[in-house]
């Protein structure tokens, strides 16, 4: 995996949520490791095709989701990840691939997304071992969410 792949993806990340929720978030420490989908955890996987081939998984905790949401609701304080929420979390993840998608078709890579799909615990223990690459961006009094990113 390429950094100039992954590097599309945070700058959009930092982008898209500054404009959502109005917070610029910061880098946190990239790994290497397996991918391990916790419990209380939203995880929204957007396909990757083209030139590159895999997944993009955001992770974030359901007290940052709710916050998030909260947020991107002009403030409105939602205490659950009801459907409305769940499309809205989904559209944020959706908005930052798709900027990345962008950014990386200006590098000369074409790839196309997928829509979002929110997963679940049920969903995630199927998904197999995998190493991905993940960088946590921290949001002041919000919380983390994480980029996975599994590239072919």
């Amino acid at each position: 995996m390429k950094a100039e792949y992954i590097n599309p993806f945070l700058e959009s990340a930092r982008m898209v949520i500054e404009q959502m929720i109005q917070i610029r978030p910061s880098t946190g420490q990239l790994s290497v490791r397996d991918i391990k989908f916790a419990d209380r955890h939203v995880w929204i996987q957007i396909g990757i095709t083209g030139h590159m081939t895999g997944d993009i998984v955001f992770g974030l905790s359901e007290s940052v989701a709710l916050r998030m949401i909260s947020a991107m609701m002009g403030g409105y304080v939602i205490t659950e990840i009801d459907e409305l929420g769940r499309s809205a979390i989904s559209e944020l993840g959706n908005m930052i691939s798709g900027n990345a998608s962008t950014m990386l078709y200006n590098q000369g890579v074409i790839v196309d997304i997928t829509p979002p799909k929110i997963m679940d615990s049920h969903f995630t223990s199927g998904y197999g071992a995998k190493r991905a690459i993940a960088v946590p961006l921290i949001m002041d009094g919000i919380g983390e969410i994480e980029i996975q990113v599994l590239i072919a």
